[in-house]
């Protein structure tokens, strides 16, 4: 089988399962209601290159700009939303946040700033759409990165099986300029 082709299988299958478990045996737990962050986080997995280090780089950095992000929202909604009302507060909170993820950048184990700032994103999730305190939404936050990246490096896996002898790799299915 090609490797575009086992990508496709690779992903679709496990798409379901993914999903399934949100929705069916997680729908009460902790992650309920977050398959989104676990397909971002999927995604991060491939865009971040894939195999170890893809993973690697999607758990690392997702999961801090995850913690970035809930300090922008306690920053938003204490001291700087009380000093400076909510609107500046919570602008100002997340320019600090977008900042101190750049400076992390040259940590190399956080180099990748835009997969940082898909964890920074994420937490909002649970914060607004659950109404999670910040510091509740962290730990279902950074569970659900860690799905989405063992899915991703599975569904990496998966498709290189499928794929033919001397074929290209999943990752390089994956790349939109292999397509």
């Amino acid at each position: 089988m090609s490797a575009y082709l086992a990508l496709t299988v690779s992903v679709g299958l496990l798409a379901v399962l993914d999903t399934w478990l949100y929705v069916g045996p997680l729908a009460t737990s902790l992650v309920a209601g977050l398959v989104w962050i676990s397909f971002i986080a999927w995604g991060c997995h491939f865009h971040s290159g894939g195999g170890t280090k893809g993973a690697t780089t999607a758990v690392a950095c997702m999961s801090w700009g995850a913690l970035v992000g809930m300090g922008a929202v306690m920053l938003a909604s204490g001291p700087l939303g009380t000093a400076l009302g909510a609107e500046v507060g919570t602008a100002i909170a997340v320019g600090i946040g977008a900042a101190v993820i750049c400076l992390s950048s040259k940590v190399p184990l956080l180099a990748t700033i835009p997969a940082s700032v898909y964890g920074f994103a994420s937490i909002a999730g649970p914060i607004i759409l659950r109404g999670d305190a910040p510091e509740k939404a962290i730990l279902p936050t950074i569970l659900s990165i860690v799905i989405g990246a063992v899915f991703g490096y599975v569904s990496e896996m998966l498709a290189n099986a499928l794929t033919k002898k001397g074929g290209a790799s999943a990752e390089a299915a994956a790349d939109p300029e292999h397509a």
